[in-house]
């Protein structure tokens, strides 16, 4: 029999048996019958993540196993009856079927969990089924939405066309920094979800997540927050937010070789997303492989490392970048509309995100730098996404927030000519901002810049 590992993970292989007398109280999980990772108390994510269970080998590896399987055996016929009814689980280590629960894409959502200060967690093929997800959870036919103005384009279209056309939901969009208009545009009895991401994609606004969460609470509403530009930086869940979701492709990723999703929250909701009958990730089925799960469970241990990384280069860029002449815009510049409510509710030592705006005007402004940046001096490349090494740029206008229409984007404060930087971390400092000062003096266009 294999023996247990000294911080309480029994090596896969070992089946438990079904008597009552054989639980071994796990602590995976938040509650003998409930089937998700249990939250860190630490306030600080790098300290929740060095505080969750480590996930030993089948044989004893330093590294979890992976569960490849799509389906799972049972010793006895009853065993199958009794896991479809509920009375056993992956809390004692019963699995059904991949789609239901999966142990590495499980030890993922406990990550997850502990990185975000949640009850618990489940992980999903990428951030868009996590969004919509979640949304197909909390709202029925005629359910309402308040949301942001400024979101990613995929969910303005799917909050803006698919819901309303599909599900009969519809959303009222609202300038997140105006809680006046946020708590006018709530109806109680009727809005179900208050919706808006930490940090906009792609203008970088900051949303104020403290009063936007007792402002949806006091209006009876559930607060969802995308956190997928600030993960380490804010810590919605502790500020005060119900759910918090993530497309881990970007930062937590790393890599730009992975699509995935996560949604964190209170174990309720994330268990009836799981209901056979009645869960929309039970039953739209946007499944995590395990081989992606393994790969992003041993990425986060250092996600604090390099989110301090993006963060300290994004922050030198802004500084000398407006010193000669770039429009910039990002929320560690103390011009920035929201400095002061970021440094106020934001994670210390992680600095204010990796992510700045430069704004060009015009899109042939801001295609012309993208194109020497790239092209001349290999600074970085043109591309959508985000959280990758190498800086990645893109004119969100035409790119990721295409979705919006002009009048849209104009109301979301998006400029025909804003690029977006996601700012890497390969070679030095210095070694890149030459390449960025190379690029200028090759510019032959004087009026390329907004000079101060």
């Amino acid at each position: 029999m294999a023996e247990t590992q000294s911080r309480g993970r029994v090596f896969a292989g070992k089946k438990r048996g079904t008597g009552a007398d054989d639980f071994e109280g796990d602590d995976i999980f938040v509650a003998k019958k409930s089937m998700l990772p249990t939250m860190a108390t630490e306030n600080d994510p790098a300290a929740a993540l060095a505080s969750a269970r480590h996930e030993f080998g089948e044989h004893g590896g330093v590294n979890m196993s992976i569960e490849a399987s799509a389906t799972f055996t049972v010793m006895e016929p009853e065993t199958m009856r009794r896991m479809f009814s509920g009375e056993l689980g992956p809390d004692r280590d019963f699995f059904i079927y991949s789609r239901h629960f999966n142990p590495t894409v499980l030890n993922l959502g406990r990550l997850m969990a502990a990185l975000e200060g949640t009850e618990a967690a489940y992980c999903t093929a990428s951030g868009m089924s996590a969004i919509s997800s979640v949304l197909l959870q909390l709202c029925s036919s005629g359910g309402h939405v308040v949301a942001s103005r400024t979101l990613y384009g995929g969910t303005h279209a799917l909050l803006t066309h698919f819901l309303p056309r599909a599900c009969n939901i519809t959303t009222t969009f609202v300038n997140i920094g105006d809680l006046e208009a946020v708590k006018n545009a709530i109806v109680e009895g009727k809005t179900k979800v208050l919706y808006f991401e930490s940090m906009s994609n792609p203008t970088l606004t900051v949303a104020n997540i403290p009063e936007l969460s007792r402002i949806g609470h006091e209006k009876g509403t559930t607060v969802v927050v995308d956190n997928t530009f600030a993960p380490m930086v804010l810590s919605p869940a502790r500020l005060g937010a119900d759910v918090v979701l993530h497309s881990i492709s970007k930062f937590i990723s790393g890599g730009a070789d992975v699509i995935a999703g996560a949604v964190c929250g209170p174990a309720s909701l994330v268990n009836s997303m799981m209901d056979l009958h009645q869960g929309a990730l039970m039953l739209l089925g946007p499944t995590m492989n395990a081989k992606v799960a393994f790969e992003l469970s041993e990425r986060i241990p250092h996600l604090g490392l390099r989110m301090k990384e993006h963060c300290r280069r994004a922050m030198e860029y802004a500084i000398r970048m407006k010193k000669v002449g770039f429009k910039v815009i990002y929320p560690g510049l103390e011009d920035h509309p929201q400095h002061e409510l970021l440094k106020s509710m934001a994670n210390k030592e992680y600095g204010f995100g990796g992510l700045l705006c430069v704004d060009m005007e015009t899109e042939e402004r801001a295609n012309r730098l993208m194109h020497h940046l790239q092209n001349y001096t290999q600074f970085g490349f043109m591309a959508v996404s985000l959280g990758y090494y190498e800086t990645l740029m893109s004119c969100s206008g035409s790119s990721t927030s295409s979705e919006m229409n002009a009048e849209e984007k104009a109301l979301a404060g998006i400029s025909p000519g804003l690029v977006r930087m996601s700012i890497g971390y390969i070679g030095t400092l210095e070694q890149k901002w030459s390449q960025l000062e190379k690029a200028l003096s090759t510019m032959q266009d004087s009026t390329l810049f907004n000079k101060n």
